[in-house]
């Protein structure tokens, strides 16, 4: 089968490569889409493989070609996404539920072959079946949906709240719509991209506040009587925004932080009594599991595509490329912001 290659640092090779086997307990993908995440760029551009050569690809959809013995869950023809994670299921972290803790892990896509590949064969318990309504485009876009929910879930959030998304990523206007779907009572969103910012407000976003604006604070607070906001998720991973958050909190407040930062992160002793005097909670929030595997993440995700309360955009895809041009679509990320949005690779037949 042919396959884009990690073969060594910035070096993307379409190529052909042995198709993976089926075996009992596995499934085999004809892959359709799959989507550059964000980690994938390191990989590739800067020695961030585990290993060469290294096929990546861990946001991807496909339909099922063939499933080995005693597989139950899915069947031939089905339109699936996957949970890319492979627990040990042994361990203590494992058994209470918590497989995004996991250290025994595998990951498809980073630890061994992913689907950036005509095929690809992953464990029965990964296959995230959908309906056949959902595009094979927006079925690549399950992982950041679901990274996004388990940010809300970890944050302790109830309906009837203000909330304040910092960041309009891919994954911060999902955060957004997941607390929208569940009932939150004003949703403010944040960023410095006017054309994000325009893309939040048209998939639900009650405010949208740019951040470059002088009186950005004074607005985002006056919104809420200047009690600030019950709940706030930052998912940009940027240390802008992670100070905000401790501005923005309400007392009592819950702060999740989604995004991981890059560069290192200090606070002052003024922004970090924010949280003593308001007497906020703070979380982190790591990957997208939860129990039974892969976890209400996926399956929430799965019925709120097909029902269409959880809304996908175009404008969520930067680019479409052929599989074949792996390459060039990673030196794409070599431009500082050019790349607004999420480029899915497609197999020529799609």
């Amino acid at each position: 089968m042919k396959a884009a290659v990690v073969v060594a640092n910035e070096d993307v090779q379409y190529q052909e490569i042995e198709e993976p086997q089926v075996k009992p307990g596995f499934v085999k993908i004809k892959v359709k889409a799959s989507g550059i995440c964000g980690s994938d760029v390191p990989r590739v551009l800067h020695h961030g493989v585990h290993f060469y050569p290294i096929v990546l690809g861990h946001e991807f959809s496909g339909d099922v070609t063939e499933v080995g013995a005693g597989v139950t869950k899915v069947k031939v023809g089905d339109r699936v996404s996957a949970a890319p994670l492979r627990p040990c299921m042994k361990c203590d972290d494992c058994q209470n539920g918590n497989f995004s803790l996991c250290k025994h892990y595998s990951f498809i896509g980073s630890r061994e072959q992913g689907a950036n590949a005509d095929y690809v064969v992953i464990p029965e318990q990964n296959a995230v079946p959908f309906d056949p309504s959902i595009s094979y485009e927006q079925g690549a876009m399950f992982e950041p949906s679901t990274v996004a929910l388990h940010g809300v879930l970890q944050n302790q959030y109830q309906g009837g709240r203000n909330v304040a998304v910092l960041g309009c990523g891919t994954i911060g206007i999902f955060t957004m719509q997941w607390v929208r779907i569940f009932g939150a009572k004003k949703v403010v969103v944040f960023d410095i991209s006017d054309k994000r910012l325009e893309l939040a407000k048209r998939m639900g976003a009650d405010e949208v506040i740019n951040t470059k604006d002088a009186d950005f604070m004074e607005k985002a607070m006056a919104l809420t009587g200047n009690k600030g906001y019950d709940f706030v998720f930052e998912s940009a991973g940027a240390p802008p925004t992670m100070y905000m958050a401790f501005e923005l909190a309400a007392n009592k407040a819950h702060v999740c932080f989604i995004g991981t930062p890059h560069v290192e992160l200090t606070f002052t002793q003024k922004m970090w009594e924010n949280m003593n005097r308001k007497e906020f909670t703070l979380t982190g929030s790591w990957m997208s599991y939860s129990s039974p595997f892969p976890g209400k993440e996926w399956d929430l995700t799965a019925h709120y595509f097909a029902t269409g309360q959880l809304k996908f955009d175009p404008e969520f895809i930067y680019r479409k490329m052929p599989m074949s041009q792996a390459q060039e679509a990673f030196q794409l990320y070599k431009t500082p912001g050019l790349v607004q949005g999420k480029i899915l690779l497609m197999n020529e037949d799609c």
